[in-house]
């Protein structure tokens, strides 16, 4: 399976946020976590993998952070 690199401009509050935030969530779905950050769990998911997955999705969003954000 090839591996798919995405380069994100880290949001820093000065770059535009509501571009940053399309390509976050682009991202977000090609690795199968948008229902995190939208809350929909799905039925068939225990809370430990949900917890395992919440914390993907986090360090995601914070790797696309600048330092002082």
């Amino acid at each position: 399976m090839a591996t798919l690199r995405f380069d994100i401009e880290k949001v820093n509050g000065i770059a535009n946020f509501n571009l940053w935030k399309v390509r976050m969530t682009a991202i977000l779905v090609q690795k199968g976590l948008k229902n995190v950050v939208t809350g929909k769990k799905p039925a068939d998911t225990n809370q430990l993998e949900w917890e395992q997955l919440d914390e993907k999705a986090l360090s995601i969003i914070q790797l696309c952070l600048t330092n002082n954000v």
